[in-house]
């Protein structure tokens, strides 16, 4: 596959898209960037179906839920197979294989209502044939967000 390269304003709705600014009109990205809103609206919508993921994300906290991450220890090569195991749990939104800390073979997302389920869920993990050992953290506040993709990666694009 070819390496994509992107104009200069593509590269400027990107950094605009993908900031933590709320208003992501192409009217507003318009007049901010003094470009046509029909050019705007184009280079738009050939970005979002070419380049960037979108997902929309429930705020759970609002409903009493909890996001938590298991991060699980693996023995006898069994990522693939428990990884399919523990997707087919009713809590589990993602599995990811993991690299970095030796110990960490997977990354588990979940979704939790307390602290009772969240033990439930560990002790579940643990038992599972080829699970080592399984860790857990929450974010319990967001401290503060950047850009999914910072300034200098876009601009080498």
């Amino acid at each position: 596959m070819a390496k994509q390269h992107l104009s200069a304003e593509d590269k400027i709705i990107l950094k605009e898209l993908l900031s933590s600014n709320e208003n992501k009109t192409s009217k507003f990205l318009s007049k901010k960037l003094r470009l046509p809103a029909l050019t705007i609206q184009r280079r738009r919508k050939r970005l979002e179906n070419e380049f960037l993921d979108k997902e929309y994300s429930l705020c759970l906290e609002k409903f009493g839920w909890r996001r938590i991450d298991f991060f699980i220890s693996t023995t006898n090569g069994k990522k693939d197979v428990l990884a399919s195991d523990i997707l087919s749990l009713d809590q589990v939104t993602r599995v990811g294989k993991s690299i970095g800390q030796r110990t960490i073979d997977l990354r588990v997302e979940t979704v939790i209502r307390n602290n009772h389920e969240l033990l439930d869920m560990l002790e579940k993990l643990k038992a599972m044939d080829g699970v080592r050992d399984a860790m857990w953290s929450e974010i319990v506040k967001i401290l503060g967000n950047k850009m999914s993709v910072p300034n200098h990666v876009i601009d080498q694009l």
